[in-house]
């Protein structure tokens, strides 16, 4: 910056920068934003030399303009409307958010309420309870054969009560 550039620059602070910086407080109340306006207002005109050359009256008009569109702009920024950038999106359930599985349970529990006695009793123990074919017909005291029957008809059954509760199959 030549050294004429940089006096001029000099003078506008010195003559300017109190009145745009009270200017701006007026406008947003926040003192170091207005700083940080005065700033950026004095450095908008650093990059237009032009502004220097102007009588102090229409130099002062135009670091008032200046400023003011610099307040605008940020009020009307994302910043302003309280938006804030994330990582993660809120639709995205978190590995605490047991709500899809809670009702699964509850479809489940209420599909499972509708079947007979036996059939119940079969698809509990084996799906609840991870015992084998051989087991269950040890622990319920009837032929592994009828465990299969029942466990197979069961099932047919519990599939037609969550598709009635609008469960499709994935």
């Amino acid at each position: 910056m030549p050294d004429e550039d940089a006096r001029l620059l000099r003078e506008l602070h010195d003559q300017h920068a109190q009145a745009v910086w009270r200017y701006v407080v007026h406008l947003t109340g926040d003192r170091a934003m207005a700083d940080d306006v005065v700033q950026e207002t004095l450095l908008r005109a650093w990059r237009r030399p032009a502004v220097l050359d102007q009588s102090q009256q229409s130099a002062r008009a135009w670091l008032f303009t200046v400023a003011r569109n610099i307040v605008i702009d940020d009020r009307r920024s994302a910043h302003a409307q309280h938006e804030f950038g994330t990582d993660t999106l809120p639709e995205r359930p978190s590995a605490a958010d047991e709500s899809d599985a809670v009702l699964d349970a509850w479809l489940v529990s209420d599909a499972l309420s509708e079947l007979s006695t036996e059939h119940r009793a079969v698809i509990v123990h084996a799906y609840y309870g991870g015992r084998s074919i051989a087991e269950i017909a040890r622990e319920l005291d009837i032929p592994e054969g009828t465990v299969k029957s029942r466990l197979h008809y069961g099932l047919r059954a519990m599939r037609l009560a969550l598709q009635e509760r609008g469960v499709t199959e994935r």
